[in-house]
């Protein structure tokens, strides 16, 4: 392993460990000065967490070794994912991991350990948080299969990277009607793993509504900031993924240097933030859905992922 692969992807970790509460902060000061109020500053999620880090560890009396693991568990899956995605690059020396089916899979894994959680509490709210989460999983994983599917149709690849890397090399190919398909399909799934509108919302605890929230209710102290810092990661990813997917100005190659890294660190940063402040300014003007409306989006999103797979077939050029 040389030594640029490995620090291009030390500095992808970096990035998004500190940068995803950052991101958090973002979107909700977008969303605060939208409704009229002042809101708290961009740093305010990192502040939480390092309160929360600081407080005394509570286990709920019943609970065995998957309550304690679980946010662990979650965090390692998602800084996984961080290292083998081409957020900053694609020259990642995990790029032969950096498979489709490997993504999804560490990202069901992290839903999974936070739905146990949710059952080893017992509680009412735990269950029912967790059975929401692993329905609304049922139906994602399968639409972020197809959506970027229908992408590694032309490359003739499921390797992340090389779908970037093909997109990059040859930008006109992103516009065709398979991928503004896969994108309306991954935008609408990006939205669902990540808990946000109309899904579900994060600032609610109302308990016919919650569902992350229902699963992390009885966490606190450290292991809530590990769970909070896990999921604002999560979003990070998703969200870098999507943009570099069909905008992948900027990102750096494999003989790009540091030079290229600083470039591709501030191009996905900005790609990002554009993304979540339009997540953040669309959700001001959405109301959360009614739970047995949620299969039905996820229902049409799978839809948007098979037409654009179909469509990528017959529209597929030599890559």
């Amino acid at each position: 392993m040389s030594a640029y692969p490995a620090g291009s992807t030390a500095v992808q970790l970096v990035v998004v460990g500190l940068g995803a509460p950052v991101l958090t902060g973002i979107m909700r000061q977008v969303r605060a000065r939208l409704e009229g109020r002042v809101g708290p500053g961009i740093f305010q999620p990192w502040r939480e967490m390092r309160k929360l880090a600081g407080k005394e560890r509570i286990r709920p009396v019943g609970t065995t070794v998957i309550f304690g693991v679980a946010p662990l568990f979650l965090a390692a899956t998602t800084l996984a994912m961080a290292a083998i995605v081409p957020v900053v690059t694609t020259a990642s020396p995990l790029d032969r991991d950096g498979d489709l089916f490997a993504v999804v899979g560490l990202l069901l894994l992290g839903t999974v350990a936070l739905a146990l959680a949710g059952l080893d509490t017992g509680t009412g709210f735990g269950g029912m948080g967790a059975s929401r989460q692993v329905t609304i999983a049922a139906l994602v994983e399968p639409s972020i299969l197809m959506a970027v599917f229908a992408l590694s149709i032309p490359v003739h690849s499921s390797n992340l990277a090389a779908i970037v890397a093909a997109a990059a090399h040859r930008p006109e190919s992103v516009a065709t009607p398979a991928s503004a398909l896969a994108f309306a399909a991954l935008a609408i799934v990006v939205v669902a793993e990540t808990g946000r509108l109309p899904v579900d919302n994060p600032n609610t605890h109302l308990e016919l509504t919650m569902i992350h929230e229902a699963m992390v209710l009885e966490y606190a102290g450290p292991q809530f900031a590990l769970v909070e810092w896990a999921s604002a990661m999560r979003l990070t990813v998703l969200l870098a993924l999507l943009a570099n997917l069909f905008v992948p100005i900027g990102i750096s190659g494999a003989h790009s240097g540091p030079v290229g890294i600083v470039a591709g660190t501030l191009a996905v940063a900005a790609k990002v933030v554009v993304l979540a402040v339009g997540v953040a300014a669309t959700e001001v003007f959405l109301a959360k859905l009614r739970l047995f409306r949620v299969p039905e989006l996820l229902a049409g999103s799978f839809l948007l992922g098979l037409l654009a797979v179909t469509a990528s077939y017959f529209l597929a050029t030599p890559a």
